[in-house]
């Protein structure tokens, strides 16, 4: 059955639109030009912007410019919306027109129909509530859309704050289990001097909330809103307080501190304050990187590797050697992290493609940041359920690779000096023996001495102010 159509005409002039679509004709138009990734709005930019439609309808009834029954009805619209309805009425691509004018007009359109509705109009009408005259008042793609990207990611910042912290508490947590459990550690790949598995994951435990700092503190900016600026910071056709007002109601609507910018037009020419979350963002995807990397060499095995860690098995790891297990896990978080470090190049690239009054680049940019923010706090959930609630450490390996490495010479050069501790830790990697017998067999401590000198070596300092608590 074919699909039934409207017709809506616009400066171009007439255009087939679904029949039963909440969007209008310049939605459908974009819809047909655009038709690129397949992607759709993602979700809470959809809402960010929607509140801005909201908050904007409020500050004009204010200010005289909205009669009562029309702001009412394009608020009740607007929170349907945030609810969770008609989402799928969203539909332009997420690589778009520049600035993000079709997702502009995406969201007038719906909440300009759905408004009407309530009136008791038609769709595709555009009366009494019409999507520019109203729903976009005192507004431009210019101002909205970046406000919405910022809002957007402060809405996902949370989600990836708990996700960083909860990967940072499971280390610490094994970090409390295991800080006693000597090891051997390890530099250049290379036996090393004595550690704990507790100093070992307290570290990373300590990395992944200093980054959580970094990246919590990169939030603060995003506050500042260029609404107002209207089309190029000169708040041209804005009812008068209107950005004080607007402000005021999204941070009302969103619970944070959202404060009008000092300058409204920078609002809209420098993407700056989201590429500092960017660079936090990957900063942590950095830190995950190299963690993961440390996971899956700990995990390396069962019997030809370092096998100190095991990692619960989630599901086969191979198609054709039977009973093989994978850190697989870890092998996704890496993936993403390296994902990640792509988007994060490409809203660097896309920051600074800005020119004069406007960044046309903000659907582009914001879906990365968007993608980047959600990929990592999936990930790192992931990992924290499936991976680290229940890894376990095999001590008696620790043990036993920390009483056999090279490493342990470097313990004697209190005693011995540097060239004589030189001179066993060459004798114990030539011969295979391990020091604690070559320094009993040359008559420098006996084993007891050793073991209690390797003990005190591996154990000193405080684990607790290591965990970064």
């Amino acid at each position: 059955m074919s699909e039934k159509f409207r017709i809506e005409k616009d400066s171009l002039g007439e255009y087939r639109v679904p029949e039963n679509a909440w969007y209008g004709i310049q939605t459908a138009r974009a819809v047909d030009n655009f038709p690129i990734s397949g992607r759709r709005p993602d979700p809470d930019f959809i809402i960010a912007h929607v509140r801005i439609k909201r908050a904007a309808a409020s500050a004009n009834r204010a200010a005289g410019w909205l009669d009562d029954k029309l702001a009412d009805a394009i608020i009740r619209a607007a929170d349907a919306v945030i609810d969770g309805q008609y989402h799928n009425q969203f539909v332009v691509d997420r690589f778009q027109a520049g600035a993000g004018t079709s997702h502009n007009m995406n969201t007038n359109e719906v909440l300009a129909n759905l408004a009407n509705a309530a009136l008791g109009g038609r769709l595709g009408a555009y009366s009494p509530v019409h999507p520019n005259d109203h729903v976009n008042m005192g507004q431009s793609t210019n101002d909205t859309i970046p406000s919405a990207i910022r809002l957007a990611a402060l809405a996902k910042l949370p989600r990836l704050l708990t996700a960083i912290h909860a990967m940072a508490d499971g280390y610490a947590r094994i970090a409390d289990e295991e800080q006693d459990t000597i090891k051997s550690g390890r530099t250049h790949l290379q036996d090393a001097v004595p550690t704990t598995i507790g100093r070992e994951f307290a570290a990373y435990a300590w990395t992944l909330r200093h980054c959580a700092r970094h990246l919590e503190a990169s939030g603060e900016p995003l506050c500042e809103t260029g609404l107002g600026g209207s089309a190029a910071g000169t708040g041209l056709n804005t009812s008068p307080g209107y950005t004080q007002r607007v402000a005021e109601e999204l941070a009302r609507l969103t619970g944070e501190p959202i404060r009008p910018a000092e300058n409204l037009a920078a609002q809209m020419q420098s993407m700056a304050d989201l590429q500092h979350l960017s660079n936090a963002i990957r900063q942590v995807a950095l830190e995950l990187t190299r963690i993961s990397n440390d996971m899956r060499l700990l995990a390396s095995g069962p019997r030809t590797g370092l096998a100190e860690v095991l990692l619960p098995a989630v599901q086969p790891g191979s198609s054709i050697m039977p009973g093989k297990v994978n850190p697989v896990m870890f092998e996704m978080l890496n993936q993403v992290c390296y994902q990640v470090l792509g988007q994060d190049f490409a809203i660097a690239c896309m920051t600074q493609a800005g020119q004069l009054e406007l960044n046309v680049m903000m659907p582009a940019l914001g879906s990365a940041l968007f993608d980047a923010m959600d990929w990592l706090s999936n990930a790192l959930n992931a990992v924290s359920v499936k991976n680290l609630g229940g890894l376990r450490v095999d001590r008696e390996r620790c043990r036993d690779y920390a009483h056999r490495s090279v490493g342990l010479a470097t313990l004697l050069n209190t005693s011995i000096g540097y060239a004589k501790a030189a001179e066993v830790a060459k004798e114990s990697e030539q011969s295979g023996r391990p020091v604690r017998e070559l320094v009993k067999e040359k008559g420098l401590m006996t084993t007891e001495a050793f073991d209690r000198l390797v003990e005190q070596a591996a154990r000193e300092g405080n684990i607790e102010h290591n965990q970064g608590k």
